[in-house]
This record gives C-alpha cells, structure tokens and sequence, in this order.
C-alpha cells in the first residue's frame, strides 16, 4: 500500500479536529466528483495500518452540519482505499442514564434532516441498498471492545445499541422536539451521521460511529439550555478518550479486521441495466463501480 492510501478511516467530528498519534504523516488534496472534502485528509500510520483522517466540519470548525459535503468526503475515502471506517461525532443525550461524557456505541439511525444529499446515485443509474442495519455490527463490537479495554480519562461509561436521531441544525432542539423524541423511545440527537452511514454503505465500506455525549439536550429538569460552552468544555475533555479509543480499534482491526456485508452493498442493488446507464455516470461513479466489470466507462 503506498503512503497516499489507507485501509482504515477516521472522520472526527466537533472536538476532534486531529489525531495527534499518527506518525510518518502526508496531506492530500483531493477533488472528487462531487466537489472538495471539508478539508485536506491526513493519512498517517498508526498501530501497524495506515489511516486517513478527516476533520469533519473543516479545520477551525467552519462548516455548518447542512453544509458538509457528505458525499465528497466519504468518496475522498473511497479514493483513498478505505474499507473500515470510523465515526466519531458530539450527541445529546435523550436518556437519563447516559450522561455528559459517556460514550454511546448506536446501531439504529432516525431521520429529521431536509434535502441534504444522501446518496451518489441517480443521473440515469438507480441502486437501493440494504438499510435495515445502518450500522455495521461487527465493527461496531470490535470499537466498543476496544473502548472498554483501555483506560479512560473521567468517570465515562460505555452503551451499545440505541438510535441516533439525526436533525438538521444548526440550532438545537426545541424542547417540544426533545421531549417527542423522548416520547418516541430514541436515544440521542446529533446532525452529521445518517448521510455518512448511508453514503458509506453505497460505497462500500464498513461504518460505525462513536457518539461522545456531551449534554442532555434540553429535556432534563436539571439542566435547560443547551450551550455552545457546556458542549465544547465536555469535548475537550473527551478528545483524549476518543484518540485512546481509536488507537486500540485500529490494533484490533490490524490484528483481525471482520468480514462485512457491506464490503459487497452494491451486488444486488444496481438496477438499471449496464447498457443504459450514461457513460458520463460512470465515470463519475467510476470509484465505486471498479468491482463490477459492466458498468466500466468505455476508453
């Protein structure tokens, strides 16, 4: 594997806007079809695997949630290489018993977003990927096995399972909407997770995500608004943890990475026939077609 490519990907969100345990680093610049990614990936090697990293919202936090571009950034991964990765992203919590700073591990996603793109099809090519389980199960085990090994900062506890409501933003809740998210039993509340999951999966790469929580919405009695100070003072204490976690994730995926389903997502999901997809969409999905010799673009 040269230098520019990586196995593993990390796409770190509010907080965690670098990995400072990469070694032997390179920046790259990348255009894709679909635009620039928030920012030049780092891909540098750690644990014996190369991994490229990705600031979520841009270095310096510049992009607002609705203006992430979702599917330049997954297929920046693609590009790369990338067949395992890594989310890790601010919540709020929806449920008393996870606290501010606990660390949630979701396997189910709720949708409360408007007209952000959330899937490379389309343009005279149509696929429908499975979604049933948004999350892949066996790398989320092996994330949360890893955060369970080592030694954490903080009294933090770690959940497994739960749904993640993802919202647009950029304000948070009302709390009507936080107590109706409640009254419907989901779990947390972010704005950036549910286009990667679903993007993702249309590229082929095993994804889960690592929810840092870091208030109680505004549902809890005890606590009102939410504010950019509390959730930014739980962030910085949690970047340690989430490095420490991705650390030993990766040992584990270079040790013994799971096999996925959705290494293979696309099998039977691409509909239209070869022959009348235009040659202009696939080149442009050319990334993520290369496995599936018909719809290779004509020379």
């Amino acid at each position: 594997m040269s230098q520019s490519q990586a196995r593993i990907g990390v796409i770190g969100g509010s907080g965690l806007y670098q990995m400072a345990e990469l070694s032997d680093t390179v920046e790259v610049t990348l255009d894709t079809p679909f635009g620039p990614p928030s920012d030049a990936l780092v891909i540098g090697s750690l644990a014996g695997e190369r991994v490229a990293f990705l600031p979520r919202h841009g270095r310096g936090h510049r992009l607002l949630p609705t203006e992430l571009p979702f599917q330049a950034n997954i297929y920046a991964m693609k590009l790369l290489g990338v067949e395992y990765l890594l989310s890790a992203s601010a919540v709020g919590s929806l449920r008393e018993e996870y606290r501010p700073r606990d660390i949630v591990f979701p396997d189910q996603f709720f949708d409360r977003t408007r007209n952000r793109p959330s899937t490379f099809f389309g343009e005279g090519l149509v696929a429908h990927i499975s979604f049933d389980q948004p999350i892949c199960t066996e790398l989320s085990h092996l994330v949360a096995e890893a955060a369970r090994s080592v030694e954490l900062v903080g009294d933090i506890r770690i959940h497994t399972g739960g749904t993640y409501v993802c919202m647009e933003g950029p304000a948070f809740s009302t709390l009507a909407e936080s107590r109706l998210y409640r009254s419907w039993g989901l779990d947390i509340i972010g704005m950036t997770n549910l286009q990667e999951a679903k993007l993702a999966r249309e590229a082929e790469i095993c994804y889960t995500t690592m929810a840092l929580v870091t208030d109680y919405d505004c549902w809890h009695p005890d606590h009102g608004a939410v504010t950019v100070e509390l959730i930014l003072d739980n962030l910085h204490k949690n970047a340690e943890n989430a490095q420490r976690i991705v650390r030993a994730a990766v040992e584990r995926l270079h040790e013994a990475a799971p096999s996925c389903t959705s290494h293979s997502a696309l099998k039977y999901a691409l509909l239209t026939q070869p022959a009348d997809v235009p040659e202009s969409t696939k080149r442009k999905l050319a990334a993520l077609l290369a496995k599936y010799p018909a719809y290779k673009p004509q020379l």
